[in-house]
C-alpha cells in the first residue's frame, strides 16, 4: 500500500535573524513554531546565526 506524502501548506514565516527582521515561505504540516524553526534551522545550516522571534501565520 502506497503512503501518501504529509500533507502541507504554505506558511508565511517572520524571524529574526542576528537581530535582522527577515521572512521566509515554507511548506509545514502545521503551524507549529518548532516545525518552523527547523524549517529555519534547516534553511540557515552550518551557520552560527542566531534565530529569535519565530512567528508562523498561513500564506495568502
Amino acid at each position: 500500500m502506497n503512503n501518501p506524502a504529509p500533507r502541507t501548506t504554505k506558511y508565511a514565516v517572520s524571524y529574526k535573524l542576528n537581530g535582522e527582521r527577515r521572512f521566509e515561505f515554507a511548506n509545514l504540516q502545521s503551524a507549529s513554531v518548532d516545525e518552523a524553526r527547523a524549517a529555519l534551522e534547516k534553511m540557515h545550516d552550518q551557520s552560527d546565526d542566531q534565530i529569535t522571534d519565530v512567528k508562523v501565520s498561513k500564506a495568502l
